[in-house]
């Protein structure tokens, strides 16, 4: 059962605007919420505590930074009782920049970003299909990402 919070309009206009822009000083996001920067500072740490906000992360351009490829790879388990096992040895991939449990066709989706296609194929061919429990997989290929934004919490 999942923990209840007890997060107000305050703590949600605060993760809202931080996700919007991390970089904002607790100051200047005190006076826009029209709280103090100590303010801020505590309900950050509150929410740090509770697990709510896991820290920050910088919106780099893979593209520019030399990563061509984005993959997603429907993973087939041959039991599903081999989850945690298999996403054990996914963890050590790291190409693998997120992993889902998932209902439907695939036991398991992961998202892969590469360098180019060899690199893709020695993701799949050299690693992936080594892992005890991986029946087989499926491979789709970004051609472009239209969007990527979080959701609204306020």
């Amino acid at each position: 059962m999942a923990l209840k919070l007890n997060l107000d309009k305050l703590d949600l206009q605060i993760i809202q605007h931080m996700m919007d822009d991390a970089q904002v000083s607790y100051a200047d996001l005190g006076k826009k919420l029209f709280v103090s920067g100590g303010t801020i500072h505590v309900r950050i740490k509150k929410l740090q505590e509770a697990g709510v906000v896991k820290g920050t992360k910088l919106d780099a351009d893979l593209k520019k930074l030399g990563y061509d490829v984005i993959a997603f790879i429907g993973i087939y388990l041959e039991k599903s009782s081999m989850y945690d096992s298999v996403a054990k040895e996914l963890q050590k991939v790291p190409e693998i920049v997120r992993l889902s449990y998932t209902t439907g066709n695939y036991s398991m989706f992961a998202e892969v970003v590469c360098r180019d296609i060899m690199q893709l194929r020695s993701v799949l061919h050299d690693q992936l299909q080594k892992i005890k429990g991986i029946e087989r997989t499926e491979t789709l290929i970004s051609l472009e990402e239209s969007f990527n934004r979080n959701v609204k919490v306020i």
